[in-house]
């Protein structure tokens, strides 16, 4: 197969939008979980009742990449790959790749920066506990832009028609 018939591949297209999902809005929650756990293992160090309230601001990075996974097993349902029946034409393939972007971009980005603010929220716990609740608002704003990126892809990919 030359490297043309691979563009025009309609399967391999949207296989790739599938796969794009998944590597970059988890190597985004990757990364955000990762700055979290650093500030928190300091915190649990000196403090370690406070586990609890570290590990749920640690957690809420890790969602963007869950809606990668999500938005890549609609991609793969919808081409028939996981009912063994593939067919899918060069554009439909390169629509559903398209489809992938918003949550693949906007979950790399959204992750990392949500893994920032939650790592800050850290310092709130370290200093007031009783103020969880307001380093998890800050956090849940970030996340906002995350489930509208799903949204926009999950739009994107139900409503497009795949013949085969």
């Amino acid at each position: 197969m030359i490297l043309s018939e691979l563009f025009t591949n309609g399967t391999l297209l949207a296989i790739t939008g599938a796969a794009l999902a998944v590597v970059l809005a988890g190597m985004g929650s990757s990364r955000g979980v990762g700055l979290v756990g650093e500030a928190a293992s300091g915190l649990i160090a000196e403090e370690p009742d406070r586990f609890g309230q570290a590990i749920l601001l640690q957690a809420l990075p890790g969602t963007q990449g869950i809606y990668g996974l999500l938005t890549a097993f609609m991609i793969l349902n919808k081409i028939g790959l996981l009912s063994g029946k593939i067919a899918v034409s060069p554009v439909e393939g390169l629509m559903l790749l398209v489809g992938s972007l918003p949550v693949a971009i906007v979950g790399y980005y959204s992750a990392i920066k949500q893994g920032r603010v939650s790592a800050a929220a850290i310092e709130i716990i370290a200093k007031r506990p009783e103020d969880l609740a307001k380093g998890i608002t800050f956090a849940a704003m970030v996340e906002t832009y995350a489930v509208l990126s799903l949204l926009a892809s999950i739009l994107i990919i139900n409503g497009l028609p795949v013949l085969g």
